[in-house]
């Protein structure tokens, strides 16, 4: 599998496609701005919506990336354009996210920006893997229960620990995490320094979005936009729900903040 080089002076601003036969990743021209997902909408409990698009770029539907050699470039630039601060749109086991470093502050604000929330809805954090919960949070579930829960399409609202950017939700000590099931986004995670701040690739208050063509109006303010075919049933309003959101902060106790998307099919 090859993959297109992107323009001159578009390294950074593209959009990753997977054509129908063989998954293979193409890259396209995308928007120019400071680009970066979990996929939830206002706050621990609230849903999302996308829109129209550039000209120019035009998605192919594709099945989830698999990750081959192809995808092992479009994850690196992805994980490229996180690490210089960009917004990056990714599929995820729920909803189509938008994702930038939790640690870096400006890409938080631009989180915010394009959302066009009012910076009091928290974001959830994005990691690859259950062990590292252990350094942004403080854990009082058995470690069995953590991984029962993940990956899944479930959000895990914890006290956050020290090491998370005090940028990231500063109006409160707790914090969501999302280790999504699937393998692009935790490849991505694990890719990265550190964990990613992740919502839902629609402005807040409208509808969460299943495919990339559902937010083109956003394209123009992200870094890259990952095509990996449409994530749900379109024509079912359920599976824009986005994951369950389970508040463990408090020790003995559990509460379910929103419940689960059903499954399609």
């Amino acid at each position: 599998a090859s993959i297109a080089e992107p323009p001159a002076g578009l390294t950074a601003a593209c959009v990753a496609m997977a054509t129908a036969a063989g998954n293979t990743p193409r890259l396209l021209p995308g928007g120019s701005g400071r680009g970066c997902s979990d996929a939830e909408g206002a706050g621990w409990g609230g849903k999302g919506r996308g829109g129209g698009g550039p000209e120019g770029a035009r998605p192919v539907p594709a099945e989830p990336p698999s990750l081959s050699p192809g995808w092992a470039e479009v994850l690196a630039a992805a994980a490229g354009a996180l690490q210089a601060g960009g917004l990056v749109a990714v599929p995820t086991d729920t909803v189509y996210g938008v994702a930038c470093l939790a640690q870096d502050s400006r890409a938080v604000r631009s989180i915010y920006g394009l959302k066009g929330r009012n910076g009091r809805k928290p974001l959830a954090i994005c990691l690859g893997d259950v062990e590292h919960i252990y350094r942004y949070c403080h854990v009082n579930v058995p470690d069995e229960l953590l991984r029962d829960l993940l990956p899944g399409p479930v959000t895990l609202v914890l006290k956050r620990s020290e090491e998370l950017n005090k940028d990231l939700n500063p109006f409160t000590s707790l914090v969501g995490v999302r280790i999504p099931n699937h393998p692009f986004i935790r490849e991505l995670a694990r890719a990265c320094s550190g964990p990613l701040a992740l919502t839902s690739a629609n402005i807040s208050s409208q509808a969460s979005t299943l495919t990339v063509s559902e937010f083109q109006d956003l394209w123009p303010q992200l870094s890259l936009v990952i095509d990996g075919g449409p994530v749900g049933d379109v024509q079912s309003p359920e599976c824009r729900l986005g994951s369950t959101v389970v508040d463990l902060s408090v020790s003995g106790k559990y509460t379910i903040i929103r419940p689960e998307m059903k499954p399609s099919g």
